[in-house]
């Protein structure tokens, strides 16, 4: 299986369950791997052969700033939905980090990975 990778997505939004996490957009961090077959593109040049992946960049970014999920694991779960509501996804493995979430540390984080037939 082929995969589009995107790496470095960087929304704004509220993820998190304290109040001082719920008050001002924070940095968030999405990073795909789109798991598709790229043959038909590759072999056509076409972009109706592809995953468009500028649009669905969009539409990730829109669902991180506009969730204000509690948790980075439902956050993480919304993006693989959206992503698997492409027809040529076959799978998608998202990861997500939250730049200063934990003391001490540049980040904390989750990976998840789904497949059209789960």
């Amino acid at each position: 299986m082929d995969k589009i990778l995107i790496r470095g997505l960087t929304a704004r939004g509220i993820l998190g369950v304290y109040d001082w996490e719920r008050q001002t957009p924070r940095e968030i961090i999405i990073d795909l791997e789109l798991y598709t077959d790229t043959r038909p593109a590759g072999l056509s040049d076409n972009l109706a052969d592809c995953v468009d992946y500028d649009a669905l960049s969009g539409a990730v970014l829109h669902l991180a700033e506009t969730a204000q999920r509690q948790t980075i694991e439902a956050l993480a779960e919304d993006i693989a939905r959206l992503c698997l509501e492409q027809s040529e996804v076959q799978g998608v493995h998202v990861r997500i980090e939250k730049p200063g979430a934990v003391r001490f540390a540049r980040s904390a984080g989750v990976e998840i990975e789904r497949w059209r037939d789960q």
